[in-house]
This record gives C-alpha cells, sequence and structure tokens, in this order.
C-alpha cells in the first residue's frame, strides 16, 4: 500500500526547490514495471556518470539517444520485427523500446558507444564557474573608512 507524500510544509522553508518535488511525487506515483532493455548506472567519477544498457541485436542506426535539458531518452526501432522464418523456440527480444532518465540540472551526455551488444552513455556533470562555491573577501570597516577620512581631510586643507 502506498500513500502519496504532502510535500506543501517544505515549501514554507525551501525556495527552487520545487523540480526535486516534482521528481519525488513522479517516483512515487505507481508506473507499469518494464525491465525491458535491462540496465546499469555507475558513477565513473566525482561528476561523471555511465549508463549501459544491454541491446543485443541493435545497432548504432536502430538505437537513437535524444538528450534534452534534465532528460535522456533512449529508444530502439527494429525495422520489421516479424522476422521470416520458422522458431522452435525464440526469447531473443528484438521489440522496440523506450527508456527515460532525469537527470540532475548542469548533466550532459559526452559519449555514446555500442559494443558487444551493450550501449554505454557517459555523463558528465559542469556545474558552470558562476555556480560554483567561492570565497567571498571579507574586508574591515577600517579600510575604507580610513580612505573616506582622509580624502575628506585633503578636501577641507
Amino acid at each position: 500500500m502506498r500513500t502519496s507524500l504532502d510535500f506543501a510544509p517544505l515549501f514554507r522553508s525551501s525556495v527552487g526547490f520545487d523540480r526535486m518535488f516534482d521528481l519525488l511525487e513522479r517516483a512515487a506515483e505507481a508506473q507499469p514495471v518494464d525491465s525491458w532493455p535491462p540496465y546499469d548506472i555507475e558513477k565513473t567519477g566525482d561528476n561523471a556518470y555511465r549508463i549501459v544498457l544491454a541491446v543485443a541485436g541493435f545497432t548504432p542506426d536502430e538505437v537513437e539517444l535524444t538528450y534534452q535539458p534534465n532528460l535522456l531518452v533512449v529508444s530502439g526501432r527494429k525495422p520489421g520485427s516479424d522476422a521470416p522464418g520458422h522458431y522452435l523456440h525464440r526469447s531473443i527480444a528484438g521489440r522496440s523500446f523506450e527508456r527515460r532518465f532525469s537527470l540532475a540540472d548542469h548533466v550532459s551526455v559526452v559519449n555514446a558507444t555500442l559494443a558487444d551488444g551493450l550501449l554505454s552513455i557517459d555523463l558528465v556533470r559542469e556545474v558552470p564557474e558562476a555556480m560554483k562555491p567561492r570565497q567571498i573577501a571579507i574586508r574591515s570597516d577600517a579600510g575604507p573608512q580610513t580612505e573616506r577620512l582622509s580624502a575628506a581631510e585633503d578636501k577641507a586643507a
């Protein structure tokens, strides 16, 4: 049994977290579980990630990556999925798929490779220089006050 979470009290004491609350609400909604194609998400560095999808049987022309800010969509389409032939057993999946990955702010796709049936997508978080933490110099009041007094004294003289 799943209950919905009420984030209203958090809205009173936070600013700019609307997107995060929306993501949490969407994640809490019941969604059909589609486990194909299987995938891994790994952290490869402080600001680097890799998504690896098992897409055996797909060629690079049949797989499409679409990157938008905060969203990565991976889809695969097999032309003529009903291959001719008489199969006694068929369990190799060749059906079309679409996977969506929500990305944090400033995460972008830097590389994608398809080898040995594995699609590897490299991501990196690049925080703009203006948004990185920086030290703020603290000046004493004595410095500017002294300069103003000496300038006022020069005018008086």
